[in-house]
């Protein structure tokens, strides 16, 4: 429950900042109409002119790298995890489309987990209960819950992993890569 009310507080925060966005948009307009119509220095013109585009196209780039990150649609829908061995072979896969919850560890004769990576190579750096998937509002994301190794990520788009924290949910996209000891599982 608590990380559905973060993720409503982060659309709530995202509606605030498109308000900003007009807000500041309005005053940009009612400036450009002084500085370019009102305004008769040749001067200020041409730095203002300067200062807009350069603006203007930090805002596009920032902009753009924001949409790309946090957009959902039928092409980047994540439907499976595929277990890559060394050599970059797809060893086992998991659909996990139509799933609200997904346990990541090692099965035992007390409990079963929804992924399991018992048999592996690197199986004695697995806990039973590893991390957890959770499908929120149509998006994956993976939390380290019990593990004494951790877990990496490395998103598609990056060239470096990082080590996730500790309880912290990490949204998951196509093509993202989680590190499990030394396991990797292809998010696809």
């Amino acid at each position: 429950m608590e990380d559905i009310n973060k993720y409503k507080k982060n659309a709530v925060n995202l509606k605030i900042i498109k308000i900003i966005d007009i807000f500041i948009a309005i005053i940009a307009c009612f400036f450009i109409i002084y500085v370019f119509v009102i305004n008769q220095d040749i001067l200020l013109k041409t730095i203002i002119g300067i200062i807009i585009v350069v603006l203007a196209s930090l805002y596009g780039i920032f902009n753009f790298e924001a949409k790309e990150t946090m957009s959902v649609n039928e092409n980047t829908k994540i439907n499976k995890l595929v277990l890559i061995n060394n050599k970059g072979i797809e060893m086992n896969e998991w659909l996990i489309d139509d799933q609200t919850s997904m346990l990541i560890g090692k099965s035992s004769t007390d409990k079963n987990v929804d992924i399991d990576l018992s048999g592996i190579e690197y199986e004695a750096l697995i806990n039973y209960e590893h991390a957890v998937l959770n499908n929120v509002l149509g998006m994956w994301y993976i939390e380290d819950i019990d593990s004494v190794n951790g877990i990496g990520l490395k998103k598609a788009h990056k060239f470096k992993k990082m080590k996730l924290k500790y309880e912290t949910p990490y949204r998951l996209g196509k093509g993202d890569t989680i590190y499990i000891a030394n396991t990797r599982l292809l998010v696809k």
